[in-house]
């Protein structure tokens, strides 16, 4: 069988730097996003929470209170042209009108996916020219690895003809178009797949055709409809504004690759009284700051169910704590597809096997800026808290969670080694180099030490920053690399 084939270890030859072992360490956003200079680092958080902890709790009768001392309050008209950006003054139109401040998931999901000025929704952000660069444009053997354990799931779940081969949020559609060039000798399995992509920006949605190769045309049922056809394997392709309306009832495979760093998350502080969580106001200067809720919120849901979750001893050295609602949400929604339907999920992303405290982070240009600067301009993701993806999944009957493990050891089980060295065998020079520093942001951990090149082109590894979890049907058996 294929899985068992590519499960074997093997050293590299010299040309390649090894690939290290996994070590925790702690929370860092160093080589996170993949930033190009080895030298960036996070920029602190320039702006102090409000503290409002001394103000006493109004009375039962009384309306809810919050300081809005400092607030925004709109000067009289002027025909001098505004420096806000249009995302700006919509977020500041939201807090005026709700008459306080918003929570830092709403704020960050308007941000993000703002139909009119979201940062994803009408540009290419990635690469060398955009804000950061990911794991499938370091190199196509990523891409290449995710298609073997694709093939080797398939078989697990005994060959179906059909199945819907789902990623979420996949960027300019690289990792899908090496996956499915890397697993064009396996034909049966590219045969089978029916595309479905998860993408709320038409401009990502663009490049993603463009990655795919796709044509249009007529559908053959008389309904004047069109459908768009892949032509690196054959296969149809549909796009999707979020999960749900991916097609039930066929086996599932699901590819989450740096898609739930992104999901909106609230953040908590302890304050005398308790968890408050941290919204988003405007000073009265105009300008964002965070405060402190002064009374519960409905997101104190979801932290206490992530606190029944923690160790004790974990919770009490926490000051602040992050929680993701719609990563639970998703993940109990993926559970239940593989429950019914067959099939299994690949959640790969930068993050932690435990409570996350505050890893909110903004990058621009590939360096890190303030959170709360020009918004819409700058990408915005933070840590994923997989033991919270664990737990959701297990509340879901007959599915099993696996993982999870490094980014290193994940590739590497899957013979990433072995595909490096084939490539190696074909380069030149120059091609030699890339491919060896590829490899290296892919697998190693910190400076790559074979870098003879200037000290701000440094390759950074991620082998263990990011984190490789699977969901599958229990039925399916372990998935490949995670059997011992």
């Amino acid at each position: 069988m294929l899985r068992r084939a590519l499960l074997r270890s093997s050293a590299l030859r010299r040309l390649l730097p090894p690939s290290p072992s996994y070590s925790p360490s702690p929370l860092s956003l160093a080589s996170v996003r993949q930033c190009s200079s080895s030298s960036s680092s996070q920029i602190p958080h320039s702006h102090s929470v409000e503290q409002l902890e001394d103000t006493p709790p109004p009375p039962p009768s009384a309306t809810i209170s919050i300081d809005r001392s400092n607030l925004y309050n709109p000067t009289e008209h002027s025909h001098e042209p505004s420096a806000d950006s249009e995302l700006v003054k919509h977020l500041k139109n939201v807090i005026k009108f709700r008459g306080g401040p918003i929570t830092v998931a709403e704020y960050m999901e308007e941000v993000l996916t703002n139909p009119k000025s979201g940062y994803y929704m009408n540009r290419d952000v990635f690469g060398k020219g955009g804000d950061f660069i990911t794991s499938p444009e370091v190199s196509q053997m990523f891409g290449e690895m995710i298609g073997v354990w694709a093939v080797c799931l398939w078989e697990q779940m005994g060959q179906p003809d059909r199945i819907n081969l789902v990623e979420l949020g996949p960027g300019r559609g690289t990792l899908m178009a090496d996956l499915l060039r890397g697993a064009s000798k396996f034909k049966n399995f590219t045969a089978s797949l029916a595309l479905h992509l998860v993408e709320c920006s038409p401009a990502l949605q663009k490049l993603q055709y463009q990655k795919l190769k796709c044509t249009t045309e007529e559908t053959v049922d008389g309904d004047s409809g069109t459908r768009h056809i892949s032509t690196l394997a054959g296969n149809p392709v549909s796009w999707h504004a979020m999960l749900e309306q991916v097609p039930t009832g066929l086996p599932t495979i699901v590819i989450a690759h740096e898609f739930y760093d992104a999901l909106p998350v609230h953040q908590f502080q302890k304050a005398s009284r308790g968890w408050c969580e941290k919204m988003v106001d405007v000073t009265e200067n105009s300008s964002f700051r965070f405060v402190l809720s002064p009374q519960p919120t409905p997101a104190a849901l979801y932290l206490a169910q992530r606190c029944k979750w923690a160790k004790a001893e974990e919770f009490t050295k926490l000051s602040q704590i992050e929680v993701c609602p719609k990563a639970i949400d998703l993940t109990q929604e993926i559970a239940n597809r593989i429950s019914v339907d067959g099939g299994g999920a690949l959640i790969i992303d930068y993050g932690l096997n435990g409570t996350i405290a505050d890893s909110l982070q903004a990058i621009r240009k590939h360096k890190f800026v303030d959170i709360l600067d020009d918004p819409g301009s700058a990408d915005l993701s933070a840590y994923v808290d997989f033991e919270a993806i664990r737990r959701s999944a297990e509340e879901i009957p007959d599915v099993s969670v696996h993982g999870p493990i490094t980014q290193s050891e994940f590739l590497g089980s899957l013979g990433i080694n072995f595909r490096a060295e084939a490539l190696l065998q074909n380069c030149n020079e120059e091609q030699a180099e890339s491919l060896r520093t590829g490899y290296w942001r892919l697998v190693g951990e910190g400076e790559a030490p074979f870098w003879e090149g200037p000290d701000e082109q440094t390759p950074i590894g991620m082998g263990t920053r990011y984190l490789a979890m699977a969901i599958v049907n229990k039925k399916q058996g372990i998935p490949a690399p995670y059997q011992e």
